[in-house]
């Protein structure tokens, strides 16, 4: 049996989603001076001889003539740190393979500004192409940037060696068509840099696939992650202080996270994804054995790992599909950061298996604007009810259970649940939605499976206003 509210019908501001305007100018200059193939600068490509001179000197040499391209036939390349010049575009060949070398000495680290807390963490940076205060760069092309998991027993969990691509304070960067595999640490890490735009390209392995960080004195503006397949071990995509950001069409697999937002944002667009669980590469620093169950669809937590400071605002989650996840939204914030504008829509869950939906503020100051439209997600349920004194504690780091099975809300300013529907695979015994100091709840259109040993399916504390059908 279903249950089913309904209000008046009520006008809502129209979601306008505006066209982006990015711009972004393409890094290829290869007209300048043409293109260098690696092996004419003595780059071996047998996996055997250490080719990063070779390639540094092509890269030089495009660099100084103003430009161009550099490429890599079919081969085995092995290489420490090649160092990107402005104008530079690496390109890839069909059967080209970059392979970090297991020597840990020959990897360096750009130096992040001083303002930043990242600095402080020296060799932390390191990796296998690093760029530092360019502009107009690519790396494009079919072939497969291999990080090779260079480990090191002195690193982060003792463990973490080189990120595969690294950049600090960069323009217009651009990375297609690849695949990366096995990194050492993140596939892809870069700070303070703005205009960048990854599309078709592939993940494997490794920890966190793209994670990109700003700081409260400089956002990283206009990022697009488009069309590209994640595999990762840890969080697919990560970061904090991003500004105009769209991450939309891609496929998310991992033993972590798929999208986890550590700081502020603003203009965040999370549209047409397929999030997809359980993880193919297992979680490398687990402490249990090669875990593979994924966490979180999407998880916005400001503040969670370590105290940040600004809005997230303007978020829009449209069209996301997710499968076999501990929750499907999680959104809290902590002292220091305030939560405006979020829409979620169009989303559609399946055996979402620990968490409900949630929208918590544990600051001061309430969650502004919250809804949730067009709905339908499945849980797994077979949940126990809660004891009176069993209260709700503060987050961590990741989804945890909660007193109700489908929906958990706590000092929010306006919520709405328009046209939602929630399903069971096995009965629960926790009420269906918790709401705690909330101050207009709308619940239009709320559908859900009734049972006999849950008298009270909605529950409310301190909520000021509720819309409902009698």
């Amino acid at each position: 049996m279903e249950t089913t509210m309904r209000e008046q019908p009520i006008m809502h501001p129209r979601l306008i989603c505006s066209c982006l305007a990015f711009v972004f100018v393409s890094a290829s200059h290869a007209g300048m001076i043409g293109s260098i193939d690696v092996r004419v600068r003595g780059a071996k490509g047998d996996g055997l001889a250490n080719d990063t001179a070779a390639i540094q000197a092509a890269v030089d040499a495009c660099g100084e003539a103003g430009g161009g391209q550099v490429t890599f036939s079919a081969g085995r390349y092995l290489s420490g740190t090649i160092h990107l010049r402005s104008g530079v575009t690496l390109h890839l060949d069909a059967g080209a393979r970059l392979v970090g070398t297991t020597n840990l000495l020959d990897y360096v680290y750009p130096t992040p500004p001083d303002f930043m807390p990242e600095a402080k963490w020296g060799k932390w940076h390191r990796g296998l192409i690093v760029g530092e205060n360019v502009e107009d760069v690519s790396i494009t092309g079919q072939g497969v940037i291999d990080g090779n998991k260079v480990f090191d027993p002195t690193g982060e969990e003792r463990m973490r060696g080189p990120h595969t691509i690294v950049f600090v304070n960069c323009r217009r960067f651009t990375l297609r068509d690849l695949t990366i595999v096995d990194s050492a640490n993140y596939a892809i890490f870069f700070q303070v840099s703005d205009d960048v735009e990854i599309r078709n390209v592939k993940f494997i392995g490794g920890w966190d696939g793209v994670h990109w960080r700003g700081a409260p004195e400089r956002w990283c503006h206009n990022v697009k992650i488009i069309g590209c397949e994640f595999f990762t071990g840890d969080d697919a995509i990560a970061g904090r202080y991003w500004n105009n950001t769209v991450i939309s069409r891609c496929l998310i697999n991992s033993s972590c996270n798929g999208i986890r937002l550590i700081g502020p944002a603003t203009r965040l667009t999370i549209a047409d994804n397929l999030f997809r669980g359980p993880g193919e590469e297992p979680h490398r620093t687990s402490r249990e054995h090669r875990r593979t169950n994924m966490l979180s669809g999407i998880i916005l937590q400001p503040g969670a790992w370590d105290t940040t400071v600004g809005p997230l605002d303007d978020v829009l989650l449209a069209n996301n599909v997710m499968q076999q996840v501990a929750s499907p939204v999680t959104l809290w914030t902590k002292s220091g950061n305030t939560v405006g504008r979020v829409t979620v829509t169009g989303l559609r869950a399946t055996d979402v298996y620990r968490a409900a939906l949630s929208v918590e503020s544990w600051a001061e100051a309430p969650i502004t604007n919250v809804v949730f439209r067009d709905i339908q997600v499945e849980f797994t349920g077979g949940g126990t009810a809660w004891s009176p004194d069993h209260t709700v504690k503060g987050p961590g780091v990741d989804a945890r259970p909660l007193p109700a099975w489908a929906f958990y809300a706590r000092n929010v300013q306006r919520l709405v649940l328009e046209d939602v529907r929630f399903s069971l695979t096995t009965a629960d015994a926790r009420p269906v939605v918790f709401a705690d100091r909330v101050e207009h709840l709308t619940l239009d259109n709320l559908r859900f499976p009734t049972t006999l040993t849950v008298t009270h399916p909605i529950v409310t504390t301190n909520v000021t206003t509720i819309f409902k059908s009698p």
